[in-house]
């Protein structure tokens, strides 16, 4: 099969690429539960790209003022 099927499914080594970490890392979380969601297709540990999405999202630390046009405060 030359061109295969897009995926939504990603293996640990394409997850690992994507969240740029190593694969022993990602495989340490899983085995904690401390990283993103995961499913089993059969023997196969596969990662959906929302859930790797959504977990990199989770992880997002500080913050940053709003644009000042951005405000829901009437102070101007």
């Amino acid at each position: 099969m030359e061109n295969p099927i897009e995926s939504p499914f990603y293996t640990v080594d394409e997850a690992a690429v994507f969240l740029r970490m190593k694969v022993t890392t990602l495989d340490a979380m899983r085995w904690r539960n401390e990283g993103p969601n995961y499913r089993k297709h059969g023997a196969k540990v596969l990662y959906h790209r929302a859930d790797l999405d959504h977990w990199s999202r989770s992880r997002n630390i500080g913050s940053y003022p709003a644009p000042a046009n951005d405000r829901s405060d009437n102070d101007q």
